[in-house]
């Protein structure tokens, strides 16, 4: 009987050290799973919003890890759910269900590269900002209107284009609009160097100035080889007295819904219309890009151009004139050239 007894205790005493062993080894696996073997086998860019919730960041994550099981068992243990940040996270292969954690808990952001467009409307500029980043396109169309907010930069609403300097920058997704704004003031900062204001100085502009004449350049050509000769041309008639008379500022004014510009809009009483107005328009009618910028700041003022059209072979370019007389005899061409063409389609 005592045999039994013996033999049944030491049975339970080995029962329970297997327990405790398949138990203490169970702990072992999990935490080695979730702190150090890698469970990420494909790479995501994960993209937090405020509202997203970690059920949902699992159910993103679970066709890239191999063990989704450790993913939302170390998400329970760090509490992602009160800790977890908005932003823009990328989980990389190799990464362990802990660390992806701590980066969502402790906005471990990977930058995103918001790119500037050159663009002729303020709706497109914000919504071009917003598709790129966490803000919203209301509060990018607001803050471009934001009289307040703009004078801090140095800026109104009609020349908020002139802070935009189009490239591509490297910012945090979750960037609120002071930052964006902050970003483009360091970029319009760098670009204005000395030798650059000292050239605008020369032409007699200011910064936003060559902003707005930089605007009108770009809403003629889009040939580099021209820039710097239309600009020219404006400069000269500036520096002479006469009217721009640039069909581009009529057009802003318009609101770019029209293809061509007929006598009846060239009547508008609007700043913007320079056949109406000498000088420059109150500001930028587009995000000119710094190729337009330099165009104006290096102009061809030189050759002593005063008119120019296009050019009849429709390559794009345009045809300089010095007198009103030739520059006639260049608007027939293309006049010409454009009657031919009108006859082709209706043949």
């Amino acid at each position: 009987m005592k045999k039994k007894k013996s033999s049944f205790a030491a049975r339970l005493a080995v029962g329970i050290v297997v327990a405790i062993i398949v138990v203490g080894g169970g702990k072992v696996w999990f935490w080695l799973s979730d702190n150090k073997l890698p469970n990420v086998s494909l790479g995501k860019d994960l993209y937090v919003y405020p509202d997203t919730t970690p059920e949902e960041v699992l159910a993103s994550l679970d066709s890239c890890v191999r063990r989704p099981g450790s993913l939302k068992r170390a998400f329970a243990g760090h509490q992602v759910a009160e800790y977890m940040k908005p932003g823009h996270y990328v989980v990389e292969a190799g990464q362990t269900s802990v660390y992806i954690t701590r980066m969502l808990n402790n906005c471990w952001q990977t930058p995103v590269q918001l790119r500037i467009p050159s663009v002729r409307l303020k709706g497109s500029l914000a919504r071009s900002i917003a598709s790129q980043m966490m803000v919203d396109s209301a509060t990018v169309a607001d803050a471009l209107e934001n009289r307040e907010l703009l004078e801090r930069y140095g800026f109104k609403p009609a020349t908020a284009f002139s802070l935009f300097m189009p490239d591509t920058y490297e910012m945090y997704w979750t960037a609120s609009i002071d930052d964006i704004f902050d970003r483009q003031k360091k970029a319009w900062d760098a670009f204005w160097t000395p030798d650059n204001m000292a050239k605008a100085r020369k032409q007699g502009l200011s910064r936003q100035q060559v902003s707005v004449l930089a605007s009108i350049v770009k809403g003629e050509s889009n040939v580099p080889s021209d820039y710097a000769r239309i600009a020219g041309v404006y400069l000269n008639r500036l520096h002479k007295g006469m009217k721009l008379q640039a069909d581009p500022t009529v057009a802003f004014l318009l609101g770019y819904e029209s293809n061509r510009i007929l006598k009846k809009d060239l009547k508008i009483d609007s700043p913007y219309n320079t056949y109406m107005y000498a000088g420059l328009p109150p500001g930028p009618i587009n995000v000119p890009g710094k190729e337009y910028l330099n165009a104006v700041l290096n102009p061809d003022t030189a050759s002593g151009y005063l008119f120019f059209c296009a050019d009849p072979s429709f390559n794009g370019t345009h045809r300089f004139a010095r007198t009103y007389s030739e520059h006639l005899q260049n608007a027939r061409a293309f006049q010409k050239a454009l009657d031919k063409r009108a006859r082709q389609k209706e043949k």
